[in-house]
């Protein structure tokens, strides 16, 4: 079992509690830096969508893990910055700045949907993302002398001020790049008097307004916020397929992007991007054991929803903390055994009575 000693209010917001910190995280940073080398073309591939999809999971997980403000739309918000940039890139805006202009747009759409969240929660506010979903979808199929229509749009290859990046080891790079920017980004937002007012009002928005957090603002800045990273994925992610259409952002997509954030486990950054890796894998985990299964089960087609909705009631009923916090309480067993003691992890049902009276 590992003590912390700490002496310094500095130790206590700093990215690396303890030296294991810097030598296993480093040690994750090479081997992903390595991955070009390691892994074939194929697997270096999903890699890259599971760096796209975790950082798409971010803005979720800061929306939704820490704000508490849960999103049926989030795919929207994928698209606009999916076809903003693509736009931007087919006129020869450079990588940087078409990026920039799609996190920005984003993030613009995010404060509008945000406006009438003020006012509602909980499902009101799922069906009210969910329509906004609907409304972004069909925008883009309508808008043909723009976004092409349901025929779709091409994507040009990155230009980075003249270099291109042509090739799959270069844009694994610059999505690398990316998602460490913006992990970075949202670990020191957390750490910050804004983030600590997102939780406040995770946890309970009448205590927080009782503290002085302006809600509206905090909230509009959390859609903002949640948004962009979700523009900046959608941007990669246009790059990665080259080619995107109006149903690749649906509301089937939308529920994959809250599915993976529960799943990879809820208010934690690591849950971002388990779960992106669960998104990832279980299309080619059940690709590959579906031979396996009896004919009438292994050809059913819906038989990935139905695997994608076991696994999550599964989650829901005996790991509400995702596999994230699957590990925190293996982890804390090995450290305590054998003195680990059992209900340490029970939630307690101690909350304040306006709450419960609501």
């Amino acid at each position: 079992m590992r003590f912390i000693f700490k002496t310094d209010y500095n130790q206590d917001i700093q990215l690396a509690k303890h030296p294991g910190h810097v030598c296993w995280y480093g040690a994750m940073l090479l081997l992903l830096f390595a991955a070009p080398w390691l892994f074939p073309e194929y697997w270096l591939a999903q890699l890259t969508f599971v760096l796209i999809y975790g950082i798409v999971g971010l803005g979720l997980m800061l929306l939704a893990g820490f704000t508490g403000l849960f999103s049926l739309g989030h795919a929207a918000f994928l698209g606009v910055g999916a076809y903003t940039h693509a736009v931007f890139s087919n006129m020869g805006v450079p990588f940087p700045i078409a990026l920039a202009l799609a996190a920005m747009l984003s993030a613009a759409v995010g404060v509008i949907v945000g406006l009438p969240a003020l006012r509602v929660k909980g499902i009101y506010l799922g069906i009210a993302t969910l329509s906004f979903g609907f409304i972004v979808e069909e925008v883009l199929a309508r808008w043909e002398s723009v976004t092409g229509g349901n025929s779709g749009i091409h994507i040009k290859q990155p230009d980075l001020f003249g270099y291109k990046v042509d090739s799959a080891e270069g844009f694994y790079f610059l999505c690398l790049f990316i998602a460490v920017l913006s992990t970075l980004g949202i670990l020191n937002l957390l750490r910050s008097s804004t983030g600590r007012a997102f939780v406040a009002i995770r946890d309970s928005e009448i205590s927080a307004q009782s503290m002085g957090i302006h809600l509206a603002r905090y909230k509009t800045l959390s859609f903002a916020l949640s948004a962009a990273l979700a523009g900046i994925g959608g941007a990669l992610y246009a790059h990665k397929l080259s080619f995107i259409s109006p149903e690749q952002f649906n509301i089937l997509h939308s529920i994959d992007l809250l599915l993976m954030v529960v799943i990879g486990g809820l208010g934690s950054v690591h849950g971002a991007f388990l779960g992106a890796i669960f998104l990832i894998s279980m299309p080619q985990l059940i690709a590959l054991t579906k031979d396996q299964l009896p004919p009438l089960i292994g050809q059913a087609p819906g038989l990935q929803g139905l695997v994608y909705g076991l696994v999550l009631i599964g989650f829901v009923l005996f790991e509400p903390l995702g596999i994230y916090g699957r590990w925190v309480k293996m982890r804390t067993y090995l450290q305590l055994f054998p003195f680990y003691r059992k209900g340490l992890f029970k939630r307690q049902k101690a909350f304040q009575k306006s709450e419960r009276l609501k």
